[in-house]
């Protein structure tokens, strides 16, 4: 049996999603749950990999199972009686035995959240910004992004990716409430690329660099060509789609 698990989490307390030899992930601390419940190892494939510091509003994960869960909402509550409180599951789904959390999914969207004044309820999940960040034109700047396949410059170096390309649909900054959120759509994201490109749209939000050099920057592939990688604690992995219902 194959379910899918809806989940979200805090990340500043974890060394990213990916379990690690020598730091505390997400996937090892909800692994140690499971294994705690179900008295098995259950291994658990999550939709993608976040670094360290990086938030999931949702995350969707996959696990197998020899015989079925005979009561799924009292495992979901008894997860999270166990786990700490920075990871909440949401849901428990059945799926098609060859349902895959990862390979399945055709778009992920990432929200990147900035406020341009001081604020101690904001801090901890929001990057303070200078107010005289110029957004509309780090939008059209990043309109330009949908026109690029090919995002190396984005991409943290030597990794185990074996393409980077992707497809971008959406990419804009918009004001929400006291908040500027920088919400971006694709098919599938390279490790860092999304802090990358957040770091030079400030570039340009900044008037330190042109769109057009903002676009030469892309067409470099070269991840030194690029801004500066920004802090984790501002990001968060918002949503996953499916081209099922699960």
């Amino acid at each position: 049996m194959r379910y899918f698990i809806r989940l979200g989490y805090r990340g500043a307390n974890f060394h990213g999603w990916q379990v690690q030899p020598y730091d505390c992930s997400v996937q090892q601390t909800i692994e140690e749950a499971m294994a705690t419940l179900l008295r098995v190892t259950t291994p658990i494939t999550g939709a993608g990999r976040t670094d360290a510091g990086v938030n999931a509003r949702l995350m969707v994960a996959h696990f197998d199972t020899e015989q079925p869960i005979k009561d799924i909402d009292r495992l979901v509550n008894s997860l999270n009686a166990l786990l700490p409180p920075d990871i909440a599951i949401y849901s428990i789904s059945p799926v098609h035995v060859n349902a895959h959390a990862r390979f399945d999914a055709i778009s992920r969207t990432y929200k990147y959240f900035a406020i341009t004044r001081k604020d101690p309820f904001y801090y901890p999940l929001s990057w303070r910004c200078s107010p005289v960040l110029d957004f509309e034109l780090m939008n059209q700047a990043a309109a330009h992004l949908l026109d690029y396949t090919d995002f190396t410059s984005f991409s943290k170096l030597h990794t185990d990716a074996k393409t980077n390309n992707c497809r971008i649909t959406h990419a804009q900054w918009t004001r929400e409430g006291d908040q500027w959120v920088f919400t971006i759509t694709a098919d599938r994201f390279l490790r860092n690329m999304v802090r990358a490109i957040v770091g030079t749209l400030v570039e340009v939000g900044r008037h330190k660099m042109t769109i057009e050099q903002f676009c030469q920057v892309i067409e470099r592939k070269d991840r030194c060509a690029a801004g500066t990688s920004m802090p984790g604690h501002a990001l968060f992995l918002w949503d996953i789609t499916y081209p099922f219902d699960y």
